[in-house]
């Protein structure tokens, strides 16, 4: 890594997990949340900084009577619930003792999914950011059931470094960065630069406070690097982290941006929105929308998957089964298998209608892969 790659960085977005706020009980540490309050604040001069945190479960647990994360949703959801007000007050506390105003920001997949939830969402940041206060975001687990059972705080990191259009994603863990292959299973090299992710071993989560792991943080690092954002993946430990990554050091692994530096509706098709189905199309209409960058016609679609409304993200798939590119569907996984392979002459006669608009207009479609 070097002073030049960093040398413009104005928004950072540090994401801690779990596991590099617990104790060895699995209960909040707050010398480790002071470790990072001064670590964010000593890089929030001259910056804006983002805080993306893990540990509302955790903090959540003493004051149920609970000695380790329970295992049923209504548990869990009751533990975020209790836990969370309580680390936001930690945080307040800490951050205005360094002269810094902290704000909460909850948010769900929904939020990333709905357009409007994403633009009310970046707006909130922007004033925020502009006022010089420090966003602390977290999934709102206390309703997001499926992020408590299967997320991780790591793609919402990326997903927020997209959002607010951060120049650095830096993403802490109990681990200096990305080996070779998992260190708890004998030697491993510790990589400075990473330019190939496929090339890296994915590995689950390395503590019982940890849902993310390596593979989550390689997700993380895909999205962000693909939209212009640099990562860097370090040690939640080591001293002065946040101050020698922001300052050039060769510290952790740094992974450089892949793709031009994107923003607006197109990066939100392709990395924030979930996806609700599939439409398979013929070898013209996937050269028309790589090559040409034309928009989805009914004629070119030879079959629909998925349970989707009008307004929701698909998948686009090419005969050969492969992904190429997501876009938003004018139409309901109802209405376009009896739209599918027609042209429009026989649209406008269909009853019902009209049937006239593209299913994916090229200004709602991004393509994912060459």
């Amino acid at each position: 890594m070097t002073d030049r790659a960093l040398s413009d960085v104005r928004r950072v977005v540090v994401k801690v997990g779990s596991s590099s706020l617990v104790d060895e009980e699995g209960h909040t540490s707050r010398r480790k949340l002071g470790k990072v309050t001064r670590e964010l604040a000593s890089v929030a001069k001259g910056r804006r900084v983002v805080l993306v945190s893990s540990g509302a479960i955790a903090t959540g647990l003493a004051p149920l009577g609970l000695a380790r994360p329970p295992r049923d949703m209504p548990s869990l959801q009751a533990a975020a619930a209790v836990g969370q007000g309580r680390l936001m007050a930690e945080y307040g506390r800490l951050f205005a003792a360094k002269g810094l105003v902290a704000a909460q920001v909850l948010l769900t997949q929904e939020d990333f999914l709905r357009r409007r939830h994403f633009v009310n969402a970046r707006n909130t940041f922007e004033k925020l950011l502009d006022k010089n206060v420090v966003p602390i975001v977290n999934e709102n687990d206390t309703i997001a059931t499926a992020e408590i059972a299967f997320g991780d705080n790591d793609r919402l990191a990326a997903l927020v470094a997209v959002m607010v259009q951060a120049d650095l994603l830096v993403l802490l863990s109990d681990v200096d960065g990305i080996y070779t292959r998992d260190p708890r299973r004998g030697k491993a090299e510790l990589l400075t630069e990473v330019t190939d992710l496929a090339a890296v071993e994915a590995t689950g989560p390395g503590s019982r406070a940890a849902k993310g792991g390596m593979a989550s943080k390689l997700e993380a690092a895909m999205i962000a690097t693909s939209a212009g954002v640099g990562v860097v993946v370090a040690g939640a430990n080591r001293k002065d982290v946040l101050a020698r990554i922001t300052a050039g050091e060769q510290v952790g692994t740094w992974l450089p941006p892949r793709g031009k530096r994107q923003r607006g509706r197109k990066v939100w098709i392709a990395f924030a929105s979930g996806i609700r189905g599939r439409v398979v199309v013929d070898e013209g209409a996937e050269r028309a929308l790589r090559d040409s960058g034309r928009s989805l016609l009914a004629a070119g679609i030879k079959s629909v998957e998925g349970d989707f409304d009008a307004g929701e993200a698909v998948e686009v798939v090419g005969p050969s089964g492969t992904v190429f590119a997501r876009g938003i569907s004018n139409y309901s996984s109802r209405e376009l298998p009896r739209l599918a392979g027609r042209t429009s002459r026989e649209l406008t006669a269909l009853p019902g209608g009209p049937y006239d608009r593209e299913v994916i207009h090229r200004d709602e479609l991004v393509v994912i892969s060459s």
